[in-house]
């Protein structure tokens, strides 16, 4: 259960917890006593009361002001991916609800907690269509792990409590308070230890039994063919020490999902990188053979299957995750175990012994990874996007470095040629894949972490979706880096057009509608023609910026950006008829693979 620590060292907060105190007050002092350092906050006509409370606290909070909700809903989100903590994410009611509505979804699909309070209007017109009126906890009822409309200030400190527990336990996820006007300016004295009122609600993290955990031991020692599959699970559970753990001591190689990116560290010889659509050859060769596959944190996404009754056929499919509703939910497991990773992983660290003889796995796993690297041109005469990338992470693999993405081509270039060693270093929209996470999600991780650099991967389609957020970066001083891939095309949508519907351009081309790339026709886009000119949209808000596009000024381009003191973008030209390779079509099998 949660513990509420109440921090009476303050004048106001002793008024508080003796007083009549406003609705916007208790869930401001809530916040405080949850340990919120900082929320991301956009103001409104029934939001007013929480930000003028705001204001009361801003000794003990920072209120980063987003120029789009739904920029302060993928801040949140990178504050708390990149933190482990709770994100917190204010808009008014009405549009300024609905548009936090698609960080919340994403919020969800990637299991990051999040608390996202709306403004509500007044409960005496709700539902009369009042001005600004929008049924909020309705709209968010699937894609929330729980939600409130609060009618009555009793419950407000309750409800915070109630909500902070459950979007940090369990399966984390995104909790919506829907708060009216009204509601916020009414008193009372507020309890701040009430009890919760969770009916039917387990909060506290479900533990393997040992037999469960013996039986995983059994088929470990009688492998052949092992792999650990991991995924986003073994990042919120904290569980990357003992699944590293895991892995050298029974010498069984590991394959993570793009959630899981940085669960296990890319450089280890045991590492096969990321599995699925575009992961390597290696990795769904493995997992294709496998007689063992241990699944731990993930929920067998379709991307990662493809054609689920072909996955892992050939094997015993051990699966453990926190959240019941995921187990035998697409693949049939031979060994299910309702459990904390970090649980299950620190017991069957205690008791299991390394298979007998893996090293004709390993041989067989060498040649594959031989065979078949990540790789690009590296003749190439321009700068292709991969070459970016790899060149960013050679600059910064030495050092304390996020890197956010967009989503897209961009995206998975930087799942596979940035290589990540430790867990919170990687931030993607992986579940709903929205366009436009880069940018603010990368605002959240630098006010979480000063200190360290944080680098948007992004694409020109994606980045403009958010582009507003940059001036968030200008005004609050987040001295943010963008690596802009620059394509002039929807880089993602062109590739499959290019595979399945015989190159036929249906509006992915982002430049005039008159230049010959509107129609499928042309061979590139020569500098004078790159619309827009981001650098002189970067120096409007206040950023430096650089256009590269020659191979040999790449590095030094970089370097620039690294070490420039406030926010930059590097904006790098790339062809737009570069592919993400490999792939395995949608609904396929590692039979069907693409390498060329």
């Amino acid at each position: 259960m949660a513990t509420v620590t109440n921090n009476l060292t303050t004048p106001l907060a002793k008024h508080a917890a003796m007083q009549m105190t406003s609705g916007a007050d208790i869930v401001v002092q809530s916040l405080v006593n949850h340990g919120v350092t900082t929320v991301f906050a956009y103001p409104g006509g029934t939001s007013m009361p929480l930000h003028q409370a705001l204001t009361r606290f801003r000794d003990r909070i920072r209120v980063i002001l987003p120029r789009h909700e739904q920029g302060g809903g993928f801040a949140a989100q990178g504050y708390a991916r990149s933190t482990g903590k709770v994100g917190v994410a204010i808009a008014t009611s009405g549009p300024g609800a609905t548009n936090l509505v698609t960080a919340i979804a994403d919020a969800k699909l990637d299991s990051v907690p999040m608390l996202a309070i709306t403004g509500q209007v007044g409960t005496p017109v709700i539902g009369s269509d009042a001005f600004q009126e929008t049924p909020i906890v309705e709209v968010c009822r699937s894609v929330t792990k729980h939600h409130y409309l609060v009618t009555d200030v009793g419950d407000l400190a309750r409800v915070v409590r109630e909500a902070f527990h459950v979007a940090t336990t369990g399966r984390r996820g995104p909790v919506l308070i829907d708060l009216p006007k009204n509601v916020q300016l009414a008193q009372t004295v507020p309890d701040y230890n009430v009890p919760m009122d969770l009916p039917g609600y387990r909060g506290e993290p479900p533990r393997a039994g040992a037999a469960d955990v013996e039986a995983i031991a059994a088929a470990i020692r009688r492998a052949k063919r092992p792999i650990i599959y991991a995924g986003g699970g073994v990042i919120a559970s904290e569980a990357a020490d003992e699944l590293f753990a895991l892995a050298v001591k029974t010498q069984i190689p590991v394959t993570t999902t793009l959630m899981g990116l940085g669960g296990f560290p890319a450089d280890h010889p045991l590492s096969l990188d990321m599995l699925g659509m575009h992961g390597s050859v290696y990795s769904n060769m493995a997992v294709s053979e496998a007689d063992l596959l241990l699944a731990f944190g993930v929920r067998f996404d379709d991307r990662v299957t493809g054609k689920v009754a072909e996955f892992a056929r050939h094997g015993k499919i051990v699966h453990v995750d926190i959240d019941p509703s995921e187990i035998n939910k697409i693949k049939v497991a031979h060994i299910p175990v309702v459990s904390d990773i970090r649980y299950a992983l620190s017991e069957l660290n205690k008791i299991v012994e390394a298979p007998e003889d893996l090293a004709d796995w390993h041989k067989r796993l060498d040649a594959w990874k031989k065979a078949d690297p990540f790789k690009y041109d590296e003749n190439y005469q321009g700068i292709l996007p991969q070459h970016a990338i790899r060149e960013l992470w050679n600059l910064t693999k030495d050092r304390d470095t996020i890197i956010a993405t967009g989503v897209g081509q961009h995206q998975m270039w930087a799942a596979q040629f940035y290589r990540y060693s430790r867990p919170r270093t990687w931030m993607s929209s992986s579940g709903l894949g929205t366009m436009g996470f880069g940018l603010p999600a990368a605002i959240g991780a630098k006010v979480a972490h000063p200190d360290k650099l944080v680098v948007d991967i992004d694409g020109d389609g994606s980045f403009l979706m958010n582009v507003q957020e940059m001036a968030t970066c200008f005004c609050e001083k987040v001295p943010v880096k963008v690596l802009l891939l620059n394509n002039q095309h929807l880089g993602m949508v062109v590739q499959w057009e290019d595979r399945f519907h015989a190159s036929n351009r249906a509006h992915t081309y982002l430049g005039p509608i008159d230049h010959p790339e509107a129609i499928g026709r042309g061979t590139g886009i020569g500098p004078e023609e790159r619309y827009p000119d981001f650098i002189t949209i970067a120096k409007g808000f206040g950023w430096r910026g650089r256009h590269v596009m020659k191979k040999s000024e790449l590095a030094d381009g970089l370097r620039e950006m690294i070490e420039s003191p406030g926010p930059f973008l590097l904006d790098v030209a790339v062809p737009y008829q570069e592919h993400v390779l490999p792939m395995i079509p949608s609904g396929m099998t590692v039979r069907e693979l693409i390498k060329e």
